[in-house]
């Protein structure tokens, strides 16, 4: 199973990127998809997830950027995809995609990351 995280980059306050992680070896449609993200000499904070397709693709959102990203996804691509708008500096970090089977406590696959860095 490989999880290719990609679209990080530098960008101004302000602007916008997406994200696109592409999974591999595993039933795309049965896990539900998440993003991380860790700033330096910070813990890894949940940012976004979006649920298994039977499950209505269910979305949250932390409150830190709700009305500014948006996670979607594309089953036939096997690809999650994380729309970034209004960039802050403080949105700063390595993002991660991570996957979890359908009803899993844990999250079962991990990408390599990427890094995003808003500049102000």
């Amino acid at each position: 199973v490989q999880l290719q995280a990609s679209g990080g980059g530098l960008v101004q306050a302000g602007g916008s990127l997406r994200l696109s992680c592409a999974a591999s070896g595993l039933t795309f449609s049965a896990y539900g998809m998440s993003w991380f993200r860790q700033a330096p000499g910070k813990e890894r904070e949940l940012v976004v997830t979006i649920s298994w397709s039977w499950s209505g693709g269910t979305t949250y959102y932390a409150d830190s950027v709700k009305g500014r990203f948006t996670i979607s996804r594309d089953n036939a691509k096997n690809t999650v995809y994380l729309q970034m708008n209004s960039l802050k500096p403080e949105d700063t970090a390595v993002y991660y995609c991570a996957a979890k089977y359908a009803g899993a406590p844990r999250y079962d696959y991990w990408g390599q990351g990427t890094q995003v860095t808003v500049s102000s």
